[in-house]
Protein backbone atom coordinates (compact mmCIF):
# COMPACT_ATOMS: atom_id res chain seq x y z
CA UNK A 1 0.00 0.00 0.00
CA UNK A 2 1.48 3.17 -1.01
CA UNK A 3 1.37 6.17 1.64
CA UNK A 4 0.35 9.52 0.09
CA UNK A 5 -0.55 12.87 0.62
CA UNK A 6 -3.07 15.44 -1.03
CA UNK A 7 -1.90 19.14 -1.64
CA UNK A 8 -5.43 21.23 -2.12
CA UNK A 9 -6.84 24.51 -1.07
CA UNK A 10 -10.54 23.97 -1.07
CA UNK A 11 -11.45 21.35 1.94
CA UNK A 12 -14.62 19.82 -0.24
CA UNK A 13 -11.85 19.09 -3.28
CA UNK A 14 -9.87 17.59 -0.48
CA UNK A 15 -12.78 15.19 1.13
CA UNK A 16 -14.02 14.55 -2.50
CA UNK A 17 -10.41 13.27 -3.53
CA UNK A 18 -10.03 11.07 -0.30
CA UNK A 19 -13.51 9.58 -0.87
CA UNK A 20 -12.94 8.98 -4.44
CA UNK A 21 -9.53 7.17 -3.48
CA UNK A 22 -11.14 5.33 -0.88
CA UNK A 23 -13.60 4.14 -3.45
CA UNK A 24 -11.26 3.91 -6.52
CA UNK A 25 -8.33 2.23 -4.97
CA UNK A 26 -8.95 0.97 -0.91
CA UNK A 27 -6.45 -1.56 -0.85
CA UNK A 28 -3.46 0.76 -2.73
CA UNK A 29 -3.20 4.31 -1.27
CA UNK A 30 -3.19 5.08 2.78
CA UNK A 31 -3.48 8.83 3.13
CA UNK A 32 -1.23 10.36 5.62
CA UNK A 33 -1.67 13.55 5.31
CA UNK A 34 -3.24 17.20 3.97
CA UNK A 35 -1.83 20.28 3.42
CA UNK A 36 -3.41 23.86 1.85
CA UNK A 37 -0.82 26.19 1.19
CA UNK A 38 2.94 26.63 -0.18
CA UNK A 39 4.55 26.36 3.65
CA UNK A 40 2.48 23.65 4.64
CA UNK A 41 3.02 21.60 1.68
CA UNK A 42 7.12 21.96 1.62
CA UNK A 43 6.99 20.89 5.48
CA UNK A 44 4.31 18.13 5.35
CA UNK A 45 6.42 16.20 2.27
CA UNK A 46 9.70 16.77 3.97
CA UNK A 47 8.38 15.46 7.47
CA UNK A 48 6.05 12.59 6.07
CA UNK A 49 8.46 11.55 3.27
CA UNK A 50 5.35 10.17 1.15
CA UNK A 51 5.16 7.43 -1.92
CA UNK A 52 2.20 9.61 -3.60
CA UNK A 53 1.78 13.22 -3.70
CA UNK A 54 -1.22 14.49 -5.43
CA UNK A 55 -1.01 18.34 -5.31
CA UNK A 56 -3.37 20.74 -6.72
CA UNK A 57 -1.25 23.59 -9.06
CA UNK A 58 -2.84 26.45 -7.25
CA UNK A 59 -2.70 26.78 -3.81
CA UNK A 60 -3.04 29.40 -0.88
CA UNK A 61 0.04 31.71 -1.46
CA UNK A 62 1.87 29.77 -4.38
CA UNK A 63 1.48 27.22 -6.73
CA UNK A 64 2.73 23.46 -6.55
CA UNK A 65 5.75 24.78 -8.75
CA UNK A 66 7.12 26.39 -5.84
CA UNK A 67 6.59 23.40 -3.22
CA UNK A 68 8.58 21.41 -5.52
CA UNK A 69 11.02 23.99 -5.84
CA UNK A 70 11.47 24.57 -2.61
CA UNK A 71 10.95 20.31 -1.20
CA UNK A 72 14.37 18.46 -0.14
CA UNK A 73 12.38 14.88 0.08
CA UNK A 74 12.12 13.94 -3.82
CA UNK A 75 11.18 10.31 -3.87
CA UNK A 76 7.74 10.34 -4.29
CA UNK A 77 5.37 9.59 -7.61
CA UNK A 78 3.70 12.79 -8.46
CA UNK A 79 0.39 13.60 -9.55
CA UNK A 80 -1.05 16.97 -10.39
CA UNK A 81 -4.89 17.32 -10.09
CA UNK A 82 -6.17 21.12 -11.36
CA UNK A 83 -8.63 22.81 -12.84
CA UNK A 84 -6.34 24.80 -15.48
CA UNK A 85 -5.57 22.47 -18.50
CA UNK A 86 -2.84 25.09 -19.64
CA UNK A 87 -0.69 23.90 -17.00
CA UNK A 88 -0.10 20.46 -18.33
CA UNK A 89 3.24 20.96 -20.44
CA UNK A 90 4.87 22.39 -17.87
CA UNK A 91 3.29 19.58 -15.53
CA UNK A 92 5.32 17.08 -17.25
CA UNK A 93 8.25 18.76 -17.12
CA UNK A 94 8.57 18.26 -13.65
CA UNK A 95 8.35 14.23 -14.84
CA UNK A 96 4.61 14.02 -12.53
CA UNK A 97 3.36 10.59 -13.34
CA UNK A 98 0.10 11.68 -14.10
CA UNK A 99 -1.99 14.89 -14.62
CA UNK A 100 -5.77 14.72 -13.78
CA UNK A 101 -8.26 17.51 -14.33
CA UNK A 102 -10.70 18.19 -11.82
CA UNK A 103 -13.61 16.95 -11.44
CA UNK A 104 -11.40 13.82 -11.45
CA UNK A 105 -12.53 10.82 -13.10
CA UNK A 106 -13.13 7.62 -10.70
CA UNK A 107 -11.80 5.54 -14.12
CA UNK A 108 -8.86 8.20 -14.34
CA UNK A 109 -7.83 8.04 -10.81
CA UNK A 110 -7.93 4.19 -10.92
CA UNK A 111 -5.58 3.90 -14.38
CA UNK A 112 -2.77 6.43 -12.54
CA UNK A 113 -2.73 4.30 -9.52
CA UNK A 114 -2.30 1.16 -12.21
CA UNK A 115 0.66 3.14 -13.74
CA UNK A 116 2.20 3.84 -10.65
CA UNK A 117 2.50 0.17 -9.83
CA UNK A 118 4.12 -0.58 -13.57
CA UNK A 119 6.33 1.66 -13.46
CA UNK A 120 7.43 0.48 -10.05
CA UNK A 121 8.05 -2.56 -11.60
CA UNK A 122 9.98 -1.27 -14.24
CA UNK A 123 12.10 0.75 -12.07
CA UNK A 124 12.98 -2.11 -9.35
CA UNK A 125 16.61 -1.40 -9.48
CA UNK A 126 17.03 2.50 -8.80
CA UNK A 127 14.27 4.88 -8.07
CA UNK A 128 13.69 7.43 -10.88
CA UNK A 129 11.94 9.56 -8.79
CA UNK A 130 15.08 11.34 -7.01
CA UNK A 131 15.59 12.65 -10.21
CA UNK A 132 12.16 14.00 -10.93
CA UNK A 133 13.08 17.97 -9.70
CA UNK A 134 16.59 17.80 -10.79
CA UNK A 135 15.54 17.16 -14.71
CA UNK A 136 12.89 20.06 -14.56
CA UNK A 137 14.99 23.51 -15.91
CA UNK A 138 13.69 26.04 -14.30
CA UNK A 139 12.46 29.22 -16.05
CA UNK A 140 15.27 31.63 -17.33
CA UNK A 141 15.57 35.15 -16.57
CA UNK A 142 16.21 36.54 -20.17
CA UNK A 143 14.58 35.38 -23.27
CA UNK A 144 15.97 35.96 -26.78
CA UNK A 145 13.52 37.86 -29.51
CA UNK A 146 14.88 37.33 -33.07
CA UNK A 147 14.11 39.89 -35.49
CA UNK A 148 15.74 40.91 -39.20
CA UNK A 149 17.48 43.37 -37.14
CA UNK A 150 19.08 41.94 -34.32
CA UNK A 151 19.36 39.01 -31.69
CA UNK A 152 17.07 41.16 -28.61
CA UNK A 153 18.33 40.05 -25.15
CA UNK A 154 15.24 40.60 -23.07
CA UNK A 155 15.16 40.33 -19.44
CA UNK A 156 11.41 38.23 -18.54
CA UNK A 157 10.98 40.69 -15.93
CA UNK A 158 10.65 43.48 -18.24
CA UNK A 159 8.01 42.30 -20.32
CA UNK A 160 4.84 43.97 -19.54
CA UNK A 161 2.60 41.72 -21.84
CA UNK A 162 2.64 40.08 -25.73
CA UNK A 163 0.10 40.36 -28.53
CA UNK A 164 -0.39 38.16 -31.04
CA UNK A 165 -1.48 38.69 -34.58
CA UNK A 166 -1.72 36.14 -36.96
CA UNK A 167 1.96 34.39 -37.12
CA UNK A 168 3.54 37.49 -35.32
CA UNK A 169 4.03 38.76 -31.66
CA UNK A 170 4.43 41.76 -30.21
CA UNK A 171 5.98 42.38 -26.90
CA UNK A 172 5.69 45.14 -24.85
CA UNK A 173 8.57 45.75 -22.76
CA UNK A 174 9.26 48.33 -19.95
CA UNK A 175 10.20 52.11 -21.41
CA UNK A 176 7.80 51.79 -23.76
CA UNK A 177 9.88 49.58 -26.23
CA UNK A 178 7.88 47.26 -29.03
CA UNK A 179 9.77 44.17 -30.36
CA UNK A 180 7.86 42.73 -32.97
CA UNK A 181 9.22 38.49 -33.63
CA UNK A 182 7.78 36.83 -36.61
CA UNK A 183 6.69 33.42 -34.03
CA UNK A 184 3.29 33.05 -33.00
CA UNK A 185 2.37 33.37 -29.39
CA UNK A 186 1.98 29.82 -28.62
CA UNK A 187 5.38 29.45 -29.09
CA UNK A 188 6.19 31.53 -25.79
CA UNK A 189 4.17 29.93 -23.52
CA UNK A 190 6.20 27.27 -22.49
CA UNK A 191 8.50 30.12 -21.47
CA UNK A 192 6.35 32.70 -19.85
CA UNK A 193 4.49 30.85 -17.40
CA UNK A 194 2.70 31.32 -14.42
CA UNK A 195 2.14 32.78 -11.96
CA UNK A 196 4.16 35.52 -13.19
CA UNK A 197 2.59 35.25 -16.78
CA UNK A 198 -1.11 34.12 -17.92
CA UNK A 199 -2.24 33.74 -21.30
CA UNK A 200 -5.70 35.51 -20.50
CA UNK A 201 -6.67 36.01 -23.87
CA UNK A 202 -6.55 33.98 -27.39
CA UNK A 203 -4.53 37.08 -28.12
CA UNK A 204 -3.19 38.13 -25.10
CA UNK A 205 -0.52 37.23 -22.40
CA UNK A 206 0.22 39.52 -20.08
CA UNK A 207 3.18 39.74 -16.73
CA UNK A 208 0.70 40.47 -13.65
CA UNK A 209 3.41 41.98 -11.62
CA UNK A 210 2.32 44.72 -14.11
CA UNK A 211 -1.24 45.08 -13.57
CA UNK A 212 -2.56 48.23 -12.76
CA UNK A 213 -5.76 47.26 -12.63
CA UNK A 214 -9.01 45.25 -13.41
CA UNK A 215 -12.64 45.28 -13.99
CA UNK A 216 -15.32 43.05 -12.74
CA UNK A 217 -16.61 42.93 -16.59
CA UNK A 218 -12.97 41.62 -17.61
CA UNK A 219 -10.82 44.25 -18.30
CA UNK A 220 -6.99 44.87 -17.18
CA UNK A 221 -5.36 48.36 -17.09
CA UNK A 222 -1.31 47.62 -17.39
CA UNK A 223 1.42 49.63 -16.25
CA UNK A 224 1.92 51.30 -19.76
CA UNK A 225 -1.78 52.38 -19.64
CA UNK A 226 -2.81 49.99 -22.57
CA UNK A 227 -6.09 47.99 -21.75
CA UNK A 228 -6.76 44.63 -22.34
CA UNK A 229 -9.65 42.34 -22.32
CA UNK A 230 -9.62 38.37 -20.40
CA UNK A 231 -11.83 35.85 -21.93
CA UNK A 232 -14.08 33.94 -19.58
CA UNK A 233 -12.73 30.92 -19.51
CA UNK A 234 -9.51 32.73 -18.45
CA UNK A 235 -11.13 34.87 -15.88
CA UNK A 236 -11.09 32.07 -12.25
CA UNK A 237 -7.61 31.75 -13.36
CA UNK A 238 -6.73 35.31 -13.05
CA UNK A 239 -8.60 36.13 -10.20
CA UNK A 240 -6.86 33.20 -8.61
CA UNK A 241 -3.23 34.29 -9.24
CA UNK A 242 -4.06 37.93 -8.49
CA UNK A 243 -5.36 36.79 -4.68
CA UNK A 244 -2.52 34.81 -4.12
CA UNK A 245 -0.08 38.03 -5.20
CA UNK A 246 -2.38 40.16 -2.58
CA UNK A 247 -1.92 37.67 0.34
CA UNK A 248 1.74 37.17 -0.50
Amino acid sequence: MYKAVIIEDEYHLREALSILLEMTVPDKIQIIGYAEGLQDAVALIDRLKPDVVFMDIMLKNGTGFEVLNRIQYKSFHLIFTTAYEQYAIRAFKFNAMDYLLKPIDSDELKNTIERIEKRKQEYSQFDPLLTFHSEFKKTPERIVLPTQEAMHVIRLKSIIRCETSGSYTTFFLEGEKQIIVSKPLKYYEEILVPPEFIRIHQSHLININFVSSYSKDGIITMHDKSTVPISRANRELFFRLMKNESDG
